[in-house]
């Protein structure tokens, strides 16, 4: 594939790191000591789930996130972080692609109601999927400089 300045594999490891740096983002505006001390983020989240307009979410939120807010507030920010360094160093690419992929549609479908959030997790969700059927970490990655795939 020919492009001007860089080529096609170059362009697929800039939009891979330029995803990384959007979860980084996304995990630096975080207001940790409310999410980790105050519970703010996974109370937000109940609130936007209790509220939601399929059923199946609520009751999946008070199954799987209520009775850990804890554990979930920490998973939640860690996996972020996780995903924007996996992606921008290109280490195990397809495993951050993928759980980035999966954390989008459940932002997505968290989030049914509010258009902003989902043109973002939209967004996000297509990249990842360019970027894995694309194989983006055959270049400027960890990944393929140590030969790991």
């Amino acid at each position: 594939m020919e492009s001007i300045w860089l080529t096609g594999a170059e362009w697929l490891a800039v939009l891979r790191i330029g995803l990384g740096l959007w979860w980084l983002e996304s995990w630096r505006h975080k207001d940790k000591k409310g999410w980790f001390e105050r519970g703010t983020g996974i109370a937000w989240a109940a609130d936007v789930a209790g509220k939601h307009r399929w059923p199946v979410v609520k009751r999946g939120f008070e199954r799987v996130v209520a009775p850990r807010p804890k554990v979930m507030a920490y998973v939640v920010v860690y996996a972020e972080l996780a995903l924007g360094l996996g992606l921008v160093a290109g280490f195990l690419t397809p495993v951050a692609l993928v759980c980035g992929l999966l954390l989008n549609l459940l932002y997505l479908v968290l989030m049914i109601h509010d258009w902003a959030e989902q043109g973002q997790n939209a967004m996000m969700a297509l990249i990842s999927l360019v970027a894995l059927l694309a194989v983006s970490w055959q270049t400027w990655s960890l990944d393929h400089a140590i030969g790991l795939l």
